[in-house]
């Protein structure tokens, strides 16, 4: 049950009894504290920090305060949406411990106060051109926060940049002993940054909002088009920066209020990319009366991009979701199914016993499969065998019905395990099953077991089976036939069903499709942006 705090000393007795181990379901030697600061009207942007806080810590802290130190005089103080009791909820579906909501009169922000000043050549670039006072009003209080819990861990999202840049060297220069943790950038479906201010939004605005991201993009691109060369050009700051306002004056409903790129530990200005710094390309901009603000970071290494496994249950829908997630992301989806056909393929066209293992391993072994994605994401891959395209002959009624017959032989499976690691020995693969993260690639990046209630896949399977003129079982039956397999699965002797210890587990219970691929998205942006 999250407890609501409201004063300082109440808090700090909380805490003080946390600490020592009071609680009988806390380690003395585990009490870490995480702190998640906020100025409520919750947002998923809001939720994963917490999920983050959640995994690191045994205690997570959600301090709801609406500090007006950082809002100028013309700005939304007044109208900033204020939500206690449904930010409650979300911070009790989260595993919050404790939520801090003071007033302005228990944080001292209607007198006099000692106000925290953060280096000038942090605060005169990107929003500190326009927000004067805005970054001093944020290190005030975010002082005061960290000096009030005395967390462990604090959490930021990459989203506000400057902020998280301005905190970090905040708490260097203080010397607070508290890790600042960033967070990448949770996103909607389409793009758009998530943000308490996407809420001002009409209609036709959050339809144009997320073509600010969109213009990072293109200026990312340009970047590792760049960066991908043999031998590397220098590009100007201008030239990124004009990636972007030329791809937003199609848009004249933006409105721009900067386009900056910067070092994202500093801020400094930046003219040339030279791929010594870590850069973040930042941007703020006015859709009707809504200010927007978003960034990317713009690495100099070069690495691999990182795997992404999907394990789960049947009826989790982690086929459809890994289709359209490697589509957004670009990405190769290794589609097992596909390679199980064309190895049934092969066999056919010998004329082979399919029960005979030797034969089927004989050929399984001398088969070279190669895997490129559809433009299309709802069509099928294009396959090649040994060179050759077999995309449609792997679809025949013929191959459909003997596929399971190859697919159950444990030597096969074994020779496609080591074609697929071959595939994703580069790195920039997803790939759906029940034991990749465990098995296959055990050492992917990004690892999500992707699960619903058996009563939900009930329901989904009931729903297919009437679309498919089928007549189904009654949902109790196909609840326990369900349950039975996910039993068999997880017990099985050979890679059983089983989330991997550094999974994370995302619960599709309620979920749009859209949401889950966002969901992993948003994981993956993660880890290829984190500092």
């Amino acid at each position: 049950m999250t407890q609501v705090i409201t004063t300082i000393a109440a808090l700090r007795d909380y805490l003080n009894i946390y600490r020592r181990g009071a609680e009988p379901h806390v380690s003395a030697f585990s009490s870490t504290v995480g702190l998640v600061a906020t100025m409520g009207a919750l947002h998923s942007g809001h939720l994963r920090l917490m999920e983050i806080a959640r995994l690191e810590n045994s205690c997570v802290v959600v301090s709801i305060f609406v500090n007006p130190l950082q809002f100028g005089a013309n700005e939304d103080f007044d109208r900033y949406p204020r939500s206690i009791e449904r930010d409650r909820r979300i911070c009790e579906h989260a595993g919050v411990n404790v939520i801090f909501a003071p007033n302005a009169e228990e944080m001292g922000v209607k007198r006099q106060l000692t106000q925290v000043i953060p280096p000038e050549a942090m605060t005169k670039v990107m929003c500190g051109r326009s927000r004067v006072g805005h970054f001093q009003g944020v290190a005030t209080i975010v002082c005061k926060l960290l000096n009030i819990v005395q967390p462990d861990r604090a959490y930021f999202g990459n989203k506000d940049g400057q902020q998280l840049a301005i905190i970090r060297q905040l708490a260097l220069d203080l010397h607070i002993p508290v890790k600042i943790v960033g967070c990448a950038t949770v996103r909607e479906p389409s793009g758009l940054a998530y943000s308490s201010r996407n809420q001002y939004l009409s209609a036709m605005e959050r339809e144009l909002a997320p073509q600010i991201y969109q213009s990072l993009q293109k200026a990312h691109q340009v970047y590792q088009d760049a960066k991908n060369q043999a031998a590397f050009i220098p590009i100007s700051a201008s030239a990124i920066v004009g990636v972007v306002t030329n791809y937003l004056a199609n848009f004249p409903a933006i409105s721009l209020e900067y386009i900056e790129l910067v070092e994202a530990s500093s801020l400094r200005p930046c003219e040339e990319i030279n791929l010594q710094s870590e850069l973040m390309l930042a941007i703020a901009a006015r859709i009707g009366n809504t200010r927007l603000i978003d960034n990317i970071l713009l690495s100099p290494t070069t690495s691999r991009k990182p795997i992404i496994a999907i394990d789960g249950p049947a009826g989790a829908g982690k086929s459809t979701v890994t289709k359209r997630v490697a589509h957004k992301l670009g990405l190769l989806f290794l589609d097992t199914g596909a390679m199980y056909r064309s190895i049934t393929l092969a066999v056919l066209r010998e004329g082979l016993d399919l029960r005979n293992q030797e034969q089927v391993t004989a050929i399984a072994n001398a088969s070279k499969i190669q895997l490129f994605n559809n433009p299309v994401a709802e069509q099928p891959m294009r396959v090649l065998l040994n060179g050759e395209d077999i995309t449609t002959a792997i679809r025949s009624p013929e191959v459909t019905a003997n596929v399971s017959a190859i697919a159950a032989q444990p030597a096969v499976r074994a020779i496609l395990v080591k074609q697929q690691q071959a595939i994703g020995a580069n790195g920039g693969v997803v790939m759906e099953g029940r034991d990749i993260g465990t098995h296959v690639f055990p050492d992917a990046e990004v690892k999500i077991f992707l699960t619903a209630s058996a009563k939900e896949r009930a329901n989904r399977r009931y729903a297919d089976l009437i679309a498919q003129g089928q007549i189904p079982p009654d949902l109790t039956t196909l609840e326990h036939e369900i349950s039975e397999r996910d039993r068999q699965d997880s017990t099985r002797t050979h890679a059983p069903l089983t989330q991997a210890a550094n999974a994370t587990l995302v619960n599709t219970d309620g979920l749009s499709i859209d949401e889950v691929v966002a969901t992993i998205i948003n994981l993956y942006e993660e880890k290829v942006q984190q500092p």
